[in-house]
């Protein structure tokens, strides 16, 4: 299979190329995140002032999007340290995931409130 990959023309990156890679990646996600964002508060608002059904596409997407994000560095830092003597890592990514979905549960709660009552 890497013979294949390599034929293809895949191969290692160096220091350079891996740093040039993350910040590439850094912006992309910064971007994704903005638009969403801004795309999830232009649907509440047309909810809001024209009353017609809400478009929960975006929403969604910004909250499974970081929650993909926060998740796979957890994952990737407990990895890369598992093993390791001399770092303790206090929290737990069950702890963590505990917490986030509490915190989307009182979001959500929060948006439909809003958007139930009308306000």
């Amino acid at each position: 299979m890497k013979s294949f990959f390599a034929k293809l023309g895949f191969r290692k990156m160096d220091e350079m190329e891996m740093s040039i890679a993350l910040k590439a990646q850094r912006n992309a996600l910064i971007y994704v995140l903005l638009a969403l964002t801004i795309w999830s508060l232009y649907e509440s608002f047309k909810v809001y002032t024209q009353h017609i059904s809400f478009n929960s596409v975006p929403s969604f997407l910004l909250v499974t999007t970081s929650f993909v994000l926060i998740l796979s560095q957890l994952v990737l830092q407990k990895r890369v340290v598992k093993g390791d003597d001399e770092y303790k890592d206090p929290t737990s990514i069950l702890k963590i995931i505990v917490i986030g979905v509490i915190v989307a549960a009182i979001i959500i709660s929060i948006g439909a409130w809003i958007v139930f009552s009308g306000i």
